[in-house]
């Protein structure tokens, strides 16, 4: 059937009518200094169609630009760049023949998430420990090697390293010092029945670096490393008075294992025990017998127990290089 003029009119202005308008999207890729990122690789993908992308790499200047886009569809925009944390864009709908420039578009540098084992060697924490220990002295000359102001931190020693430590003590110079003193003192006391004179201070001064060197390799070297336990006084500085002063008390009869757990301290009993029967060898014969071995005992624990409560509250505040 033949059209009639003003059907073939309305046909033509049909196929002829053109569609919605075209639009665009560009942008310029930059980073935090706004400097344009080089080899950047920017992805424009249709939200409803995840396949459909298209994909540029902008030049130097950073700048892109994507055309003949539909109107009143989804758009999102990927950018990606080595060295740089993924950016994308909210969604993007155009109207008819829009030209739409991106604002805003920063990269900034990726953030790595790194795994780093750490692990605890306690040989060398102890190594180093027992080394800072060996530098600390009473008004910068006494000797205060066996004190760990480290708490719970206190890695255990090796048998070595409780060897050199009692070493360490008994040939320092301010050792022999004071084992002079008291021989002096023994010598004014008359005690033990040593003779007097020249001959009788030598005698007295050999008894006392028996007693010290025999104490402090007992107790202090060859029953810890036996036993396994930690031969130190452990300062706590903190917490009540009366907690600080039972701490330092106990510490005569209960010592840290090198296992960490707290445990009488048969090494420090034991020594204190074994030098004051060793005295026998050589004290006197009239000072010999079971009434030297438990009066030399309960002086030295008696010693000692006044040694930690003086460490606690009062020899930590003059102890120098001590680690803090």
């Amino acid at each position: 059937m033949a059209l009639t003029p003003a059907a073939r009119a309305q046909q033509s202005q049909t196929i002829q009518s053109p569609g919605p308008a075209l639009g665009q999207i560009s942008g310029t890729v930059i980073d935090v200094n706004g400097d344009a990122v080089i080899g950047a690789t920017v992805t424009l993908t249709h939200d409803s169609v995840s396949t459909d992308q298209k994909t540029v790499v902008p030049p130097q200047s950073g700048f892109f630009r994507f055309d003949s886009l539909t109107p009143a569809v989804p758009y999102t925009i990927t950018i990606k760049a080595d060295g740089f944390a993924d950016w994308t864009s909210p969604t993007i709908t155009l109207e008819p023949g829009q030209d739409k420039l991106l604002g805003g578009i920063t990269l900034r540098i990726a953030t790595q998430n790194t795994t780093m084992q750490v692990t605890y060697d306690p040989i060398e924490i102890a190594t180093e420990q027992v080394k800072s220990e060996q530098t600390q002295r009473i008004f910068g000359f006494i000797p205060n090697f066996y004190v760990s102001f480290d708490g719970a931190e206190a890695a255990p020693l090796t048998a070595k390293m409780k060897f050199e430590l009692a070493l360490k003590v008994s040939y320092d110079p301010i050792t022999f010092t004071g084992v002079g003193l008291l021989a002096g003192l023994r010598q004014a006391a008359d005690s033990p029945n040593y003779r007097q004179g020249a001959v009788g201070y030598g005698e007295r001064f050999g008894a006392t670096a028996a007693d010290g060197f025999s104490d402090i390799m007992i107790g202090g070297a060859i029953l810890p490393s036996l036993l396994h336990q930690d031969p130190r006084y452990f300062y706590r500085g903190t917490g009540t008075t009366s907690s600080r002063l039972r701490h330092a008390i106990l510490s005569a009869f209960i010592a840290k294992g090198d296992n960490g757990k707290w445990q009488p301290n048969y090494s420090t009993v034991g020594g204190d025990l074994a030098s004051s029967a060793l005295s026998n060898l050589y004290f006197p014969k009239s000072n010999r017998g079971a009434g030297l071995v438990f009066s030399e005992f309960a002086i030295a624990t008696g010693e000692r127990m006044i040694a930690n409560v003086a460490q606690e509250f009062l020899l930590a505040k003059f102890t120098h290089h001590r680690q803090q």
